[in-house]
């Protein structure tokens, strides 16, 4: 055994003796968060049996998202702090996409606590390896290959047609993915690829070099472009947990575009599909999740439902629960979805209460910009605390910071820039409308950015957004 695996097995084993000596109360345990944020944090706090867990962050998101980010730093940050620690390290937990969703099980394996395999995580991250392993089991999925960025003249993958996606194996938020109709803007999404893939593509590569790849992925990668068939209906999302190797869906939400976009305006929990074409939307990602091989954590699978032919396609699978959906569990079913990742981290119960909220539907919603600009001036704490006390059931996050480009963003698609998340509970999806434009015309007033296009042309986006709806 190496210097590496011997350090690994003896700072487990001293991570539970301390646990087994009594040395600490077992009513109470100690939680890192890695990236844990400020509108997650009281989340986190508010749930059950939040009163015996303490919540320690474990690298802040500056260190997680922004550049170019180094697998290796980011675990040595990471040790630091967790060997700097006195008491026992009870969970090792995150919410966020790579590198947070790869530095999960590779810190858990390096301290004893509980976590699905790296392998698992990357069968989700690794968009060409998860389309492998997919169409193993399932048929519910767009035809797909890899485009040769080095070569002189990329070429679209034989068998995919036009409309499709491009972008990169490594991808989150719909950052660097592109829909093309035809061969111009094919080349064109290729240019900005290629530029921009090393970013997240060269860390990638430094998780891979940790596994054993099988046959199909030897030489592939990291800095992978995939095509796929572009995809119609609506946009549904699957989440639930895999506990013992036994699979549950807990929730299935609705996903909708801004008019003639393809950036979300919002998620909507619970979904208005039918309920037989939901028990399919179980089935499909059991099938999946089993092929995968993930254990003890949780999942969040994007699909696209056409009513016209009754047809299912998965879309990408995210090897964790999405914090973005955190919200509006809590405001159906009382419990936030946190509660799935702490208990299945703890070794407990991960079931969620059913429909025990104060709403019988809730929305995220998402107030974009979509040009360029500066933001001049943004709300603070005390007007947004005003807004969310005169409209009942609503929480909102301003996403920028004054004086910001809106282009140097981090984690935005690539048509569109986020102003603020805002979060709506009722009884009807005319009451979440009700509460967001007046959260949008509340906001209007505090907001001051200035773009190519102007205020106006971002108003007419949202009135023809509102007159459609």
């Amino acid at each position: 055994m190496d210097e590496t695996n011997t350090a690994e097995k003896n700072t487990a084993e001293k991570n539970t003796a301390e646990k087994n000596t009594g040395e600490k109360s077992a009513a109470e345990k100690n939680i890192f968060v890695i990236g844990l944020d400020e509108a997650n944090e009281p989340i986190l706090e508010s749930g059950p049996g939040a009163g015996r867990y303490r919540f320690h962050r474990l690298l802040t998101i500056e260190d997680l998202q922004s550049g170019e980010v180094s697998v290796a730093d980011l675990i040595a940050k990471a040790e630091g702090v967790l060997d700097a620690f006195e008491g026992s390290i009870d969970a090792i937990v995150g919410y966020w996409d790579f590198p947070v969703s790869t530095l999960v099980p590779i810190l858990s394996e390096r301290y004893g606590t509980r976590s699905t395999s790296l392998e698992s995580v990357v069968k989700c991250e690794h968009k060409y390896w998860s389309r492998l392993e997919q169409q193993k089991v399932i048929d519910e999925c767009p035809r797909f290959g890899r485009v040769d960025l080095h070569a002189r003249d990329p070429q679209p993958p034989e068998g995919v047609r036009f409309p499709m996606w491009l972008k990169p194996a490594l991808a989150y938020s719909s950052e660097l993915a592109f829909s093309v109709k035809d061969e111009e803007q094919f080349r064109t999404a290729v240019g900005e690829i290629r530029a921009g893939i090393g970013r997240v593509g060269k860390p990638f590569e430094a998780v891979l070099e940790r596994l054993d790849l099988p046959p199909e992925m030897e030489g592939v990668g990291g800095q992978v472009c995939l095509a796929e068939e572009a995809l119609s209906g609506v946009q549904v999302a699957v989440e639930g947990y895999v506990h013992d190797g036994e699979v549950t869906v807990y929730g299935v939400l609705d996903s909708i575009d801004y008019p003639d976009s393809p950036s979300f305006l919002r998620h909507q929990y619970p979904s208005a599909l039918p309920e037989p074409v939901i028990q399919r939307l179980h089935d499909v990602s059991r099938r999946v999740m089993r092929q995968i091989g993930m254990d003890g954590a949780t999942f969040s699978i994007e699909y696209f439902y056409d009513a016209g032919t009754d047809e299912i396609n998965l879309l990408e699978i995210n090897p964790r629960h999405s914090q973005s959906h955190a919200e509006l569990f809590a405001y159906v079913d009382g419990v936030s979805n946190h509660h799935c990742m702490l208990s299945l981290a703890l070794g407990e119960d991960p079931a969620l209460p059913y429909r025990a909220g104060p709403y019988r539907m809730a929305a995220k919603w998402y107030y974009r910009w979509f040009a360029d600009g500066v933001v001049h001036d943004t709300p603070v704490d005390e007007e947004i605390e005003r807004i969310e006390r005169e409209i009942p059931g609503v929480r909102i996050d301003v996403v920028p910071e004054e004086g910001q480009r809106l282009s140097q963003m981090d984690q935005q698609d690539s048509y569109s820039f986020e102003l603020a998340h805002i979060f709506t509970g009722g009884d009807s999806e005319e009451d979440l409308r009700e509460k967001y434009d007046r959260c949008v015309a509340a906001l209007n007033r505090l907001f001051d950015a200035t773009a190519p296009g102007g205020r106006q042309e971002e108003k007419r986006k949202n009135e023809q957004e509102r007159e459609r709806g």
